[in-house]
């Protein structure tokens, strides 16, 4: 049963919109559940997690709206400023929408590498913890080891890094950076992975081959247990297309056991959102 774990949608203009920008042409238009319908049918697709695209409240509320009459989209991770002193009683709030399953504060536009390990929010991720919420990290190999300081002190907060924590494929910098933190957090019990967003981190030049290593370490490390497949859609489509990425990633992950492709793109997606 194939389940995305990770796609987007959003309205040019409206619910806090400010990305993507005009110049990424290809994505620069409203997307919405007609559109990822039309590729499920296509692919078999059984279910998505929506993910958040606007650090707006604007863009939750709308998200969770849509949901709620959106069979497709089995759970929603939303935004919420963790920082704010309503913090908790927003995270509560949210939390009793049947399928808001997570928030992700979109670390990696943050000016503060180290702000996910601010005292100011502690009262956030207790509520987070206290309402079975997950955590997003949408990081960078800068902030690994303080995504790791947090999940030390935190192993009752599950959370899912997002995109392999963007490896640097298309550069090569910080790469052994990027294979220690990932290591360093796949050794925790409560940390899992999303295999996805990786093609867009690579370059145009680079042949998809590229990816094949950072797919290894990303197996290695985190295993079909604790590793999901996630289209990152509609992003996705400035570097290739849905059906493409999905074989890809199949080739890429090395897996052949029937219960680990299972787990891959489907099961542990729903163990780790609850779904």
């Amino acid at each position: 049963m194939l389940i995305d774990a990770h796609q987007h949608f959003w309205r040019v203009g409206r619910n806090g919109f400010a990305w993507p920008t005009p110049d990424l042409a290809a994505i620069h238009r409203d997307f919405g559940p007609a559109d990822l319908e039309a590729i499920g049918a296509r692919l078999g697709l059984a279910g998505s997690v929506l993910v958040q695209s606007q650090a707006d409240d604007r863009d939750t509320d709308w998200l969770l709206e849509l949901a709620a009459d959106e069979p497709l989209v089995l759970g929603v991770v939303g935004w919420a400023d963790l920082g704010a002193p309503g913090a908790p009683a927003r995270i509560a709030e949210l939390a009793r929408r049947p399928k808001l399953r997570g928030l992700r504060p979109m670390l990696q536009n943050l000016d503060d590498d180290a702000w996910i390990v601010r005292p100011s929010l502690d009262p956030a991720l207790d509520a987070m913890i206290a309402h079975g919420l997950s955590l997003d990290a949408l990081v960078l190999t800068p902030h690994l080891p303080h995504l790791l300081t947090l999940a030390r002190r935190r192993p009752d907060l599950a959370i899912v890094i997002d995109h392999g924590a963007k490896p640097p494929i298309a550069t090569g910098e910080q790469a052994e950076a990027w294979t220690r933190g990932v290591d360093a957090l796949a050794a925790l019990p409560q940390v899992f992975c999303k295999l996805s967003g990786l093609l867009t981190e690579a370059s145009p030049s680079q042949a998809p081959d590229a990816l094949a290593p950072y797919v290894r370490r990303l197996v290695s490390a985190f295993g079909p247990d604790r590793l999901m497949w996630g289209s990152d859609w509609p992003v996705l489509d400035l570097a290739g297309d849905y059906g493409g990425w999905l074989v890809l990633a199949k080739s890429l992950s090395g897996l052949t056991d029937p219960a680990d492709l299972a787990a891959l793109f489907g099961g542990t997606c729903r163990r780790f959102y609850r779904i």
